[in-house]
């Protein structure tokens, strides 16, 4: 059983952040433990406030779970300010054996800023050259890197730009560009590998970005390619789309436990 620590805020909706991810680890047969970042006021029409966790707190809740059952990977989502970047980390450095997958999750699906302008450096800096898998959608690539992400070849490019900043391996995701298949690229040293599925028009999408990386926190594992376990999470990601419950009133929540 993969265990698997989320760092993470809270979305009391049960769509997206820790929730989902916990869903998702579950459903895949991991064992899911938090460190909660923040704790949001949001439901599938949007955020409306956000309390962040003090640091210490933050840092706490990761020693509690790294002390006593260990991790064979780390999630982050979203943190929100220089400070708890800079905490996370440092917690990361505690674990030297964990698989480091960062979402660097700036807007929530409705728009809601969750990561001020100032910490996208920081982000940049400290927690991309940690990251064993780095996961932006187009919009993240795109302020990360200064590269306008609108298509295949500038996905790459960007990938590649953010390998260049440290990051071991990028999954460049192409939701968010224009087009009748959605298009990720996993770059790595060694090249790229292309997914591509039928774009789902449906608005049931919240939380898509914290379920495949937690998925593929999950899933990648030493015992075969970066690329097949890239391939399972999405596909775990596209079923939990298409069985999508039907909840709430804007951007629905996915069945996480369609697999089961």
């Amino acid at each position: 059983m993969r265990r698997v620590l989320i760092i993470a805020g809270s979305d009391p909706s049960g769509g997206a952040g820790i929730q989902a991810d916990l869903k998702a680890v579950t459903c895949l047969g991991g064992y899911g433990m938090t460190a909660i970042t923040a704790l949001t006021v949001q439901n599938t029409l949007g955020v409306t406030d956000v309390m962040p966790v003090p640091e210490a707190i933050i840092t706490a809740q990761g020693r509690a779970c790294l002390s006593d059952i260990g991790a064979d990977a780390i999630k982050t989502g979203m943190l929100g300010t220089i400070p708890v970047v800079e905490t996370v980390a440092a917690l990361i450095d505690e674990a030297p054996d964990a698989f480091i997958v960062v979402d660097p999750v700036m807007v929530a699906k409705g728009g809601h800023p969750l990561l001020p302008s100032e910490a996208i450096s920081a982000i940049r800096s400290v927690l991309i050259p940690r990251a064993g898998l780095l996961t932006p959608n187009a919009p993240e690539a795109a302020v990360l890197t200064g590269i306008e992400v609108v298509d295949e070849n500038s996905q790459r490019k960007a990938g590649e730009a953010l390998l260049k900043l440290g990051a071991k391996a990028v999954l460049m995701k192409g939701g968010h560009i224009d087009g009748d298949e959605v298009v990720d690229w996993l770059m790595t040293p060694d090249g790229g590998e292309r997914y591509s599925a039928k774009r789902v028009e449906t608005r049931h999408t919240h939380g898509t970005g914290c379920t495949l990386a937690s998925a593929c926190a999950t899933l990648i594992t030493s015992e075969r390619p970066l690329s097949e376990s890239v391939g399972m999470a999405r596909d775990y990601v596209l079923g939990a789309i298409l069985m999508a419950p039907n909840l709430g009133h804007g951007h629905g929540p996915l069945r996480h436990n369609w697999v089961l």
